[in-house]
């Protein structure tokens, strides 16, 4: 990869399950040095993910490390979405520790996200009022539910109508219009507000509404070492083991 990588996202599934995810942080760090390492995680392995995340940070010192903690709905409605009994309030213990890390390294920012989809849409503001109210993350930031061929989920209706996610996203915007924020949150809400008015479009007018990127500013890799230019289609351009790891060939 080189030094082309500005923004790294270690994603999922859940990062936290691999035990050298410190030392896969520590490799992208030496040879790609990029801006940014971004993890989401569902907060389940409470007894794990403190000292595994202060390994990445202390592997990464000049990039801001963004640990996303995955919330879905409040209480019961959060492990009822999700699947996992208690995972509301092994999330709650995870998000304390983090906040504590943050105390110690300046390069940790931490944030909430949320997938907007049929499951939540109407709980969403409830959500919304504890987030801000309560937990008070760096960043707090959703993205609409899409049916994604790398998920398994073509043809399971998960997107909400346009109307019931505006009234949603609307809750957010009000929430987030007098909190101050500063730095790399600041300039990630404000790409956030414009990314919300064109999932609006989208789903009104039912086409892609701005030129897609992909494969230009962005390329995913699978666990299985395909490259893809986007995660929504997931169709392979090569695979990295069949290309000696070399991933400018491929591209």
């Amino acid at each position: 990869l080189g030094r082309s990588p500005y923004w790294f996202t270690f994603s999922g599934g859940e990062p936290t399950l691999r035990k050298d995810l410190p030392e896969m942080v520590a490799s992208a760090y030496h040879h790609c040095r990029p801006g940014i390492i971004n993890i989401p995680t569902n907060g389940i392995q409470h007894k794990v993910i403190p000292d595994r995340i202060e390994r990445v940070l202390q592997a990464a010192p000049k990039s801001e490390v963004i640990i996303n903690l995955s919330l879905d709905g409040v209480g019961l409605k959060h492990d009822t979405i999700r699947g996992v009994r208690d995972n509301w309030s092994h999330s709650m213990i995870t998000y304390a520790a983090l906040r504590e890390l943050k105390k110690r390294y300046k390069n940790l920012t931490v944030g909430i996200h949320t997938v907007i989809s049929n499951f939540n849409v109407d709980s969403f503001p409830e959500l919304c009022e504890v987030v801000q109210r309560d937990l008070k993350p760096d960043s707090f930031i959703t993205e609409i539910a899409e049916e994604r061929v790398e998920l398994d989920t073509v043809g399971v209706g998960i997107t909400p109508t346009v109307e019931k996610y505006t009234v949603a996203i609307d809750t957010l915007l009000e929430s987030m219009r007098d909190k101050q924020l500063t730095g790399l949150a600041a300039v990630t809400q404000a790409f956030r507000r414009q990314y919300y008015d064109i999932v609006k479009q989208t789903l009104r007018e039912q086409r892609q509404v701005i030129p897609c990127m992909a494969g230009v500013a962005s390329a995913q890799i699978a666990p299985n070492g395909d490259v893809w230019t986007c995660c929504i289609r997931a169709e392979s351009m090569g695979n990295l083991r069949e290309h000696d790891y070399d991933f400018g060939s491929v591209w």
